[in-house]
C-alpha cells in the first residue's frame, strides 16, 4: 500500500461530520481517491503528496482533507464549536492503479455464531428478533466477549478457517503470495499473485466463491470477494468497536486478546 496505488482510502466516523456545501447531510464515511482523473480516466494529478500527508489525513481528516477546495470537503474544524472528527475506522480500496483487483475474502465471527445458532435451534424464521433469539438461546450473547453476537471461539474457529482458505490458495490456484489478516472481528485472506491469464475477473472471483461456500463449507462473505469497490480495513489501524490493532498474522494459534491490543490499553 502506497500514498497512489489502491485507488482511494476511506475513513468511517463515530459521529457524523459536516462537509462545506450547504445544506449537504453530514457524512460519517468518506472515500478519497488517490489520483483525479480526466474524462478518459487518465491519472493527472496525485490526491497525497507523500506518506507523511496520508498519515496526517487519517489522524486529522478535516484538517488534511485531499478534497480541500471542494464542496465535499469536510468542514474546517476551526469554524465550528464541535470537536474534530477521528476516524473510527480506515480502509483502502482492493481496486488499484499499479495491478489487477486484489482479491480478498472476508470470514466474520458473527457469520460463523449466526450459523452455530442456527443449526441449535428449530426456529425457522429470518428476521433480525429471531436471530438474536437464536444467538441468545446458543448462549452466544452471554459468552465473552457479553452482548457480541458472536463468541471469541467464533473469532478462533474464523482463523481456523482463515488459513484453510490460504492452503486452498496455495494448492489449488498455485498461489505464492498470500496473507492472512486478524480483522478484529474475523479474518481477512488475501490473494496477492497477478494472475496474467484472466486476472481474477468477476467470473472467476464467483468460481472461487462457489468453491469455498459450497465444497470446502467455508462460511465467507461472497459479496467482499466479488465487488470491485470493496474496501477493507487497513492493516494496522485500530478496529474501534473492539479496540484491536488490524495486523497479518501467521498462525491461527494468533492469540488476539493479548497481541493485538493497542498501546493506550496496555497496563
Amino acid at each position: 500500500m502506497t500514498v497512489d496505488g489502491p485507488k482511494q482510502y476511506a475513513i468511517a466516523f463515530r459521529e457524523p461530520y459536516p462537509i462545506r456545501k450547504q445544506h449537504a447531510p453530514e457524512r460519517s464515511f468518506i472515500r478519497r481517491d488517490t489520483w483525479q482523473t480526466n474524462g478518459s480516466s487518465d491519472r493527472i494529478d496525485r490526491q497525497f503528496d507523500s506518506q507523511d500527508h496520508l498519515v496526517e489525513f487519517i489522524q486529522y481528516p478535516a484538517r488534511y482533507d485531499p478534497a480541500q477546495g471542494s464542496g465535499y470537503a469536510l468542514a474546517d474544524p476551526d469554524l465550528l464549536e464541535r470537536p474534530e472528527p477521528r476516524p473510527d475506522a480506515v480502509y483502502y480500496a482492493l481496486d488499484h492503479w499499479e495491478r489487477p483487483w486484489v482479491l480478498a475474502v472476508d470470514i466474520d465471527a458473527k457469520d460463523i455464531a449466526a450459523q452455530r445458532a442456527s443449526r441449535e435451534s428449530t426456529a425457522g424464521e429470518t428476521d433480525d428478533d429471531v436471530e438474536t433469539e437464536k444467538l441468545r438461546a446458543a448462549g452466544i450473547l452471554d459468552s465473552a466477549p457479553e452482548g457480541y453476537p458472536y463468541a471469541f471461539a467464533d473469532i478462533e474457529d474464523a482463523l481456523e478457517y482463515g488459513f484453510i482458505v490460504q492452503e486452498i490458495f496455495e494448492e489449488d490456484f498455485a498461489a505464492t503470495e498470500t496473507l492472512v489478516v486478524y480483522s478484529g472481528q474475523g479474518c481477512h485472506i488475501y490473494l496477492l499473485d497477478t494472475d496474467h491469464k484472466h486476472r481474477y475477473d468477476e467470473q472467476s472471483r464467483e468460481v472461487i466463491n462457489d468453491l469455498l461456500l459450497e465444497e470446502y463449507e467455508i462460511p465467507i462473505d461472497p459479496v467482499v470477494t466479488a465487488d470491485r469497490r470493496r474496501v477493507m480495513r487497513l492493516p494496522y489501524s485500530l478496529h474501534a468497536d473492539v479496540s484491536r490493532i488490524v495486523q497479518p498474522i501467521e498462525s491461527p494459534d494468533f492469540d488476539f486478546l493479548t497481541e493485538a491490543v493497542p498501546s493506550f490499553l496496555e497496563p
